[in-house]
């Protein structure tokens, strides 16, 4: 019996989180990096677009298998082999460095996911096993840029920076990034010394800091109205390519 998701355009719309069209240009994305192939040599019973779909839905709303496979009349077996295969497919695309490259300004930020996988995570300051994740998203657009692979939640964000290796799309950009990322190459706020306050000028330019830095933070948050981020049950990779596959659904919804 077909699933429930795929008789209406509004389910699809409301449990992806993208409109049919971008959707479609999704689907385009995936298919153009070879999956549709098959699962060793088996053809799969669900088409492209479904299995597509399961992904997204599955990244939107942290369903477990069993959930979602009576949703799309399939196994939760063949739900699981959807994600694992399809997952990475979904990853973000790699931005193109625009020709303004020096009158850009990028924003610099991590956030701690909750994870399950002890190897990925550790106990960290919200008191969860989580993972620290960086990434740099466009001021002006509020598009995300890169992702850095996960790291234990316990690394300090200039540590995670370093380890992350996103310093080289940074290159002729002016890069803000708050008080965590001193001596990172960045724009940071003025620091308070011992036996010095701030100046007035210092005041103000701190000020005008943190209004610009809050749109990572605003980024931040709709990318975690995708329930997978906030408590991610892949081990592995699986983190990671959750990540990027957010930030290519995000770049989407907001780019048209």
């Amino acid at each position: 019996m077909a699933g429930v998701l795929k008789a209406e355009r509004v389910w699809v719309e409301t449990f992806s989180g993208l409109r049919v069209e971008q959707f479609g240009r999704l689907l385009r994305a995936v298919r153009e990096r070879g999956g549709n192939g098959t699962l060793q040599g088996r053809p799969w019973a669900l088409p492209l677009a479904e299995r597509v779909l399961i992904v997204a839905v599955y990244y939107r709303t942290n369903l477990t298998m069993r959930q979602l496979g009576p949703l799309f009349g399939a196994s939760s077996s063949t739900v699981c082999r959807v994600i694992q295969k399809l997952g990475p497919l979904l990853a973000l695309e790699p931005v193109a460095r625009p020709a303004d490259v020096a009158d850009r300004l990028w924003i610099v930020d991590g956030t701690l996911v909750p994870v399950r996988d002890r190897t990925v995570g550790a106990s960290s300051r919200n008191y969860r096993f989580s993972a620290n994740v960086q990434g740099i998203v466009d001021a002006d657009t509020r598009l995300v840029i890169a992702t850095g692979c996960p790291v234990p939640g316990t690394t300090a964000d200039a540590h995670a920076w370093r380890a992350s290796g996103l310093a080289e799309h940074c290159q002729g950009v002016t890069v803000l990034a708050d008080g965590a990322y001193l001596n990172c190459g960045m724009v940071t706020p003025h620091r308070k010394r011992p036996c010095r306050e701030l100046l007035p000028g210092e005041e103000s330019d701190n000020a005008a800091h943190r209004k610009v830095r809050a749109r990572v933070e605003h980024v931040i948050g709709r990318m975690k109205n995708y329930k997978i981020l906030r408590d991610c049950r892949q081990h592995g990779d699986g983190l990671h390519h959750a990540v990027q596959a957010v930030a290519h659904m995000h770049n989407l919804a907001l780019a048209s």
